[in-house]
């Protein structure tokens, strides 16, 4: 039986809703029995092994502590602190909702929780002041995928453990790409306001002393990101250490703020612990999936194929780039991860393309794909908690594609944006 056809199954029983981590077993077994002569035992010997990594023991720590903070009255601190800071720029709070999503991409990582829990009290303040409903939601789910981009990010934490990358160099490689981001997002808000394209009033500038009260209600908050850039750069602790005192500094910061109680912090170990089983459950079972990728020789044969096609390193790229935007508007982005990391990640070192240049490609091409028609994920959350129809909300999201993709083909093109930190720090 043709692995292509295996894979085309896995797909296509993901579309029809049955539980992605089934679909892989289903395709595995599937194929163990009808194409190889493996023994279908080889599951449970993949399985066993494929979770013990302890980079992965960051994505539990990271995702516990992104509840935590979410609980801990962190969210309205940090939208105060940017509002006295770019509030009265024009473009008002487009600008207060980016700057919020970079600050809280420095504490969480995920891009769901920003959507889901500052957009909330974004678009109460937007809605507040004017803002179309529409443009709110879709500046609010463009900002958080920022989330990802800049660590802590679970998603690099499953890109790293897939494709064997060392997660602090994976980490430093994302902060400029981010920053970069937030900052052509920013820029497309500045000139719709300057040209009409999105009209509210302009907000004063907030007194001089509000302002410092703002910042110091949002020290402890901004001191997360400060703590892990710090960390990182310096090597004082691995990601995973980082991560477990997040925690600790988190649940001391809600006590503190008597934001939640004992119950409270049951409710987010709770909260994390479904979210890290989901996701655990599908690193799991793509590691048999994995396996027979190998032994059936997919990667040379693609690798084959693709220098056929092109030897050159760009034109590779700008080609994976389609693939992978493609993909991720119509699957899960860890899906897509599990499934077309293995294939790629080789390929792309045959062509002498940096791993670590290339899995931030890989992610901003999810990330974008998250947020385009017809199943973009962040979408479908802004549309659950405004109530606006798909084509009003893609037709507010359009004029930030042109944006992003700009912001795409700069880190495809220039390879120093993301590597500049990695090497300038790592051994």
């Amino acid at each position: 039986m043709n692995f292509g056809i295996l894979v085309l199954f896995v797909f296509i029983a993901v579309f029809l809703e049955v539980p992605v981590a089934f679909s892989f077993i289903i395709g595995t077994v599937t194929f163990l029995i009808f194409g190889t002569d493996f023994p279908i035992t080889v599951v449970a010997g993949r399985l066993g092994p494929s979770l013990d990594s302890f980079p992965l023991l960051a994505l539990p720590l990271f995702i516990f502590a992104g509840n935590l903070l979410g609980s801990a009255g962190i969210a309205k601190r940090i939208f105060n602190f940017a509002n006295s800071s770019v509030g009265h720029v024009h473009g008002g709070l487009a600008h207060v909702n980016i700057l919020s999503s970079i600050v809280f991409a420095g504490m969480s990582g995920v891009a769901m929780a920003d959507a889901a829990g500052l957009g909330k009290i974004e678009m109460q303040e937007m809605k507040r002041h004017g803002y179309p409903l529409p443009f709110s939601a879709a500046i609010t789910a463009v900002s958080a995928t920022i989330g990802p981009i800049i660590p802590p990010s679970g998603q690099m934490i499953i890109i790293a453990v897939v494709a064997n990358l060392a997660l602090d160099k994976l980490f430093l490689a994302g902060f400029i790409p981010g920053l970069i981001l937030g900052l052509f997002l920013m820029v497309t808000c500045y000139f719709m306001a300057k040209t009409g394209k999105l009209s509210v009033d302009l907000q004063t500038k907030q007194p001089f002393k509000q302002r410092i009260i703002n910042l110091i209600h949002a020290l402890p908050a901004l001191a997360i990101p400060i703590f892990l850039i710090t960390g990182l750069l310096t090597g004082i602790a691995t990601p995973t250490e980082l991560g477990a005192l997040t925690c600790l500094f988190a649940i001391l910061l809600g006590f503190i703020y008597k934001e939640f109680d004992l119950r409270g912090l049951l409710t987010c170990a709770k909260e994390s612990a479904i979210t890290t089983g989901t996701l655990g459950m599908l690193l799991l079972v793509s590691q048999a999936f994995t396996w027979l990728m190998g032994v059936s020789n997919v990667g040379p044969i693609l690798q084959e194929f693709m220098m056929s096609i092109t030897a050159n390193p760009l034109v590779f790229l700008l080609l994976t780039n389609m693939v992978l935007l493609i993909a991720g508007m119509f699957m899960e982005t860890t899906v897509v991860v599990l499934i077309a990391a293995p294939i790629l990640f080789p390929i792309a070192m045959s062509y002498g393309i940096d791993s670590i240049h290339f899995a931030i490609v890989m992610l901003v091409n999810l990330l974008l794909g998250t947020i385009t028609p017809p199943f973009g994920s962040l979408l479908f959350v802004m549309m659950d908690q405004t109530k606006i129809s798909l084509s009003k909300m893609f037709r507010a999201v359009a004029p930030f594609y042109f944006p992003y993709l700009a912001f795409l083909f700069l880190i495809t093109l220039v390879p120093q944006i993301t590597l500049f930190l990695p090497r300038l720090f790592g051994n």
